[in-house]
């Protein structure tokens, strides 16, 4: 296979000679900070779109993918409601749920909490629940008087399954010393975890008639919570159960209910790739100097070249090629090592917290319990095409200079 000359060249001028060292030494500056910037790229998108996945699973883990409130707040005869909700193409299963919030307390400390009352039969068929549970049985939720809380929760409170805990309602009944609060025991039945520290902390199951007795609100709920085939099309299955149950009823879907969210994410995803893109550019300029001062000191050999019949075009090749190789190494080394450490981010990050006995990502104050890593294709090719496109850009005026060049001016004075 015959290799172009300009190729061959263009190699051969990348290679370290004695006068030529530093320029060797900033085209290999040049190609480690193209290798640094598309693997910090990968790794921080691979990481901001795995935290996004999995903020998503915990909370649709935890929450159902659309919610049927009413505008008048508790309303009864819910069975009926679901049977219409069932009809709606695209609903899996329905489940209503009763929610207010209360004081735990365990004669030591008191705690703020979110008390959900359920019916664990169909809960189970709309949440992860079931899986969350890691001590007790869920199913003795169904008893009175019984609770269900979180690991967090439990950890601050001191509980244990089988212990005995003070539900306390501020706004209890009305007697001549004032309002009274309502306070009921229950026994904590067990624990769950979701893996999300503002839910583990701050979220307590009961039975569905255990809330509705002690806020006596008879058989009525707060809403219900459906189960849909396709979350990306929560949106619009809401809207559709939204035509179907009409006024009083309000529909929420997940993208809505969590938009602020994840829309800050997508916003902080999209500047992390501009800002670190930079790292990219810098890389960029370095190529210039190179071929630039490149140029300057193979002038002669531009100039010999076009004598023996070398084109304009095939001297800009030459000088553009380098830069293509450049960026060809960079981007390739740095996609190879940005997927294989986004790949193995969590025993990365494990590793670091043990060796140097620190806590990268604090439960309290991010939602997730662990470092998460995603690799998106779509994302990894961006990153490599934006790296390459910037390299090759870099290469156009020095190689239009060398092109430019009158090999009679250079060698009139040799």
């Amino acid at each position: 296979m015959k290799v172009p000359f300009e190729f061959f060249i263009a190699l051969r001028y990348l290679r370290a000679k004695r006068k030529q060292t530093f320029i060797s030494f900033i085209t290999f500056i040049s190609i480690l900070g193209v290798i640094l910037g598309v693997m910090a790229l990968i790794v921080v998108l691979s990481v901001m779109s795995g935290f996004q996945n999995a903020l998503r699973e915990k909370i649709l883990g935890t929450n159902a993918h659309v919610i049927v409130l009413n505008y008048e707040g508790y309303f009864d005869r819910y069975d009926e409601t679901i049977e219409k909700i069932k009809q709606v193409d695209g609903v899996i299963d329905s489940a209503p749920f009763v929610i207010t919030q209360v004081l735990l307390s365990n004669k030591e400390k008191a705690y703020g909490v979110v008390l959900k009352g359920i019916n664990v039969k169909k809960q189970i068929k709309v949440t992860n629940l079931l899986k969350q549970v890691k001590t007790g049985d869920l199913f003795e939720l169904d008893n009175e008087r019984t609770i269900l809380i979180g690991k967090e929760l439990a950890r601050n409170l001191g509980l244990y399954p089988g212990d005995v805990l003070t539900v306390i309602l501020p706004m209890g009944q009305m007697t001549p010393m004032g309002v009274i609060p309502k306070m009921i025991d229950f026994k904590v039945i067990g624990i769950f975890e979701t893996g999300m520290f503002e839910y583990d902390s701050n979220l307590v199951y009961t039975s569905l008639e255990s809330v509705q007795k002690l806020l006596e609100i008879g058989n009525k709920v707060t809403g219900i919570e459906v189960k849909v085939k396709d979350i990306l099309k929560a949106d619009l299955i809401g809207k559709e159960i939204q035509k179907k149950l009409g006024i009083p009823f309000k529909v929420r879907d997940w993208k809505e209910m969590n938009k602020n969210l994840f829309s800050a994410l997508r916003l902080e995803k999209t500047a992390l790739f501009i800002i670190l893109l930079l790292i990219v550019l810098v890389a960029a300029f370095n190529i210039i100097t190179t071929l630039v001062m490149l140029v300057m000191e193979k002038n002669k050999d531009i100039a010999i070249l076009k004598s023996m019949g070398a084109t304009h075009s095939s001297i800009g090749k030459i000088f553009i090629l380098q830069g293509v190789i450049i960026g060809v190494v960079g981007t390739s080394i740095g996609g190879f090592l940005g997927v294989l450490i986004s790949l193995n981010l969590h025993s990365i990050v494990s590793f670091i917290e043990k060796t140097f006995n620190i806590e990268l990502l604090a439960r309290d104050v991010y939602f997730i319990d662990r470092f998460p890593s995603q690799v998106d294709s779509l994302d990894v090719f961006l990153v490599c095409f934006f790296s390459f496109f910037i390299c090759f850009l870099a290469t156009l005026y020095p190689a239009k200079q060398a092109s430019k060049m009158d090999p009679a001016e250079v060698l009139r004075y040799e």
